[in-house]
């Protein structure tokens, strides 16, 4: 038997937590993910899954995602992770990483499900959790960073490791957003002493492209629009143009990185169909824009320097909304000065 849980984690960077302690007793423990997996919630909910299967072997643990990009399947038991979410049986332990529970997809009705409900995250439109048992803290480079933290060191392993790395490295770009801390980086360090090839897998994780990746990169800067003066970089995929090329979203991850690194661009914006005048919209800026206020205005969310939301109406419409929002702030930002 679970005992009550009715607490809360506190919330922090100092924060004194054990996730296998809040797993204690439970037979059966699901951890699931944001919808479109990237790394972070990739490797955040794999570390947790082989941790807990390490500590309680006993235990039925379970990782449902949306399929993840081939690309992570370095990490241990990846092919383990399954697609449909099955509703058989009330978890004991619901374990949801790197996102709020209106974005686990169809797993947000086990969640509701759950005896217990555990939410790891460090997206600042989710500082509340939405758990029965939180451990937000927006100020942290990833999920993963935060499962660093409140697993049983005694416990890690080079598997454990590497999963937690790349969840780091996907959510840092490599160390150069500026959600990286000392502390990230002081973390990456541990973690690179387990011994794994860390170059290459920065190399076949991050920057290797297939040949239709590289593709709709090219397509989508040759036709990538500048505006406000240089300010703003805007390029845009249809479901025509996606067709054409076999493509795929999880194919388009890094357009948007690599619309924000043009000289002079402080907000890069890049959006993709996915229904009748409706795209998936993300947003990166370099100082001066937050953009997880923005996209927190159109129902979205993210971090300061990243984030996205789902937008209806044209293009034009998207990108005048958007706009709107951006020239707010930046004016706000000259006044300052």
């Amino acid at each position: 038997m679970l005992p009550d849980y009715s607490c809360v984690w506190v919330k922090g960077e100092n924060a004194m937590v054990r996730l296998w302690k809040e797993c204690e007793g439970a037979e059966n423990i699901v951890i699931s993910g944001h919808v479109r997996p990237d790394g972070d919630c990739v490797g955040s909910c794999m570390a947790a899954y082989l941790f807990l299967r390490k500590v309680m072997p006993k235990a039925r643990i379970k990782v449902f995602l949306e399929q993840p990009a081939d690309i992570f399947s370095c990490i241990q038991d990846f092919d383990k992770i399954e697609t449909e979410c099955s509703m058989e049986e009330t978890p004991d332990v619901f374990i949801a990483l790197d996102c709020e529970k209106t974005r686990l997809g169809a797993a947000e009705t086990l969640f509701d499900k759950a005896k217990k409900k555990i939410n790891i995250d460090h997206h600042i439109s989710n500082a509340s959790g939405c758990g029965d048992v939180n451990y937000v803290v927006p100020t942290a480079s990833s999920a993963s960073e935060l499962i660093y933290d409140v697993i049983d060191k005694e416990y890690m392993d080079e598997e454990i490791a590497k999963a937690i790395y790349i969840g780091i490295i996907h959510d840092t770009g490599i160390f150069q957003y500026s959600n990286t801390s000392p502390k990230t980086l002081q973390i990456a360090g541990e973690l690179i002493a387990f011994g794994f090839d860390f170059p290459t897998l920065i190399d076949e994780t991050f920057y290797e492209k297939t040949y239709v990746q590289n593709q709709i990169l090219g397509r989508a800067l040759l036709e990538s629009i500048i505006f406000m003066n240089g300010k703003c970089a805007v390029s845009y995929v249809d479901q025509k143009t996606m067709d054409f090329y076999g493509a795929t979203p999880k194919d388009l991850e890094g357009i948007v990185n690599q619309l924000r690194i043009v000289k002079g661009v402080e907000c890069a914006i890049f959006m993709y169909e996915i229904g009748t005048q409706q795209y998936k919209v993300s947003m990166r800026s370099c100082k001066d824009v937050d953009v997880s206020k923005i996209a927190a205005i159109f129902g979205g969310g993210g971090h300061m320097r990243a984030a996205g939301c789902t937008m209806n109406g044209t293009f034009y419409d998207v990108i005048n909304n958007i706009s709107a929002q951006i020239e707010l702030q930046m004016k706000e930002k000259e006044q300052e000065k």
